[in-house]
């Protein structure tokens, strides 16, 4: 009984040698395969409209006298305000800022003592609206204040208008749907190429959405971008 007892356990111990052997070839096999992968990035690319419009209208005015200078300024503050309502902007859409005002003799450095006008004023009306093509047509006849003594300042940089799209959580989703899409399809097309199998992702990075206009003329079309790298393993 003893010898047979030995024998069963013999035969066990090479069993279970076997078993182990097996399942350590089969984690080796993995663990290369694991190792080989391959690295692809997918785009996805869309345009959308802009939601929202900040259209700043800034114009000057100057004056020696200081108390003559204000009622111009909140005169022809509210001549724009009134050229905005007439044309079809909300009330609430406009706001009206404070006037920047300089005094040129109390400037630290001199020059200006020859100057015309001792205070000099920048004013900004401000729309912000949602109706971004109600907007876009009104700039068209901005010119109008012309005639009412408004000295339109247009190369200011801080009165560029600026157009916002805010709907990027809306299209993150299918976005990055598309981008791992595009990715898996370099993916497949390297592993045919190499003569293997696609398999599991190893690594992910969704990548940072950027947006931007689709050009200089066109800066209410904005361009949304996102750029996904995805890690995959190759099988044979």
């Amino acid at each position: 009984m003893s010898r047979v007892s030995s024998v069963i356990v013999g035969v066990c111990l090479v069993v279970a040698m076997a078993i182990l052997g097996a399942q350590l070839a089969n984690a080796l096999v993995e663990f290369k395969t694991w190792d080989r992968v391959v690295t692809v990035k997918g785009l996805s690319e869309r345009e959308y409209p802009a939601d929202h419009v900040i259209w700043p209208i800034q114009f000057t005015e100057a004056s020696n006298d200081l108390g003559a200078l204000y009622t111009t300024i909140e005169s022809h503050s509210n001549t724009v305000k009134q050229f905005l309502l007439d044309a079809g902007i909300a009330e609430g859409e406009v706001s009206i800022g404070k006037p920047e005002i300089t005094d040129k003799l109390a400037q630290q450095y001199g020059g200006n003592n020859n100057a015309e006008f001792r205070y000099s004023a920048i004013q900004t009306v401000t729309v912000f609206s949602e109706n971004v093509e109600k907007v876009r047509t009104v700039m068209n006849s901005i010119s109008a204040l012309l005639k009412e003594g408004v000295v339109l300042s247009v190369q200011q940089y801080n009165a560029q208008t600026e157009y916002v799209f805010s709907r990027l959580n809306e299209v993150k989703p299918q976005m990055i749907e598309e981008a791992t899409l595009n990715a898996r399809e370099v993916a497949q097309k390297f592993a045919k190429d190499s003569e293997s199998r696609l398999g599991k992702i190893k690594q992910a990075n969704q990548g940072q959405f950027s947006i931007s206009a689709r050009d200089n003329h066109h800066p209410h079309i904005k361009k949304v971008r996102v750029v996904s790298t995805i890690q995959y393993t190759l099988v044979d």
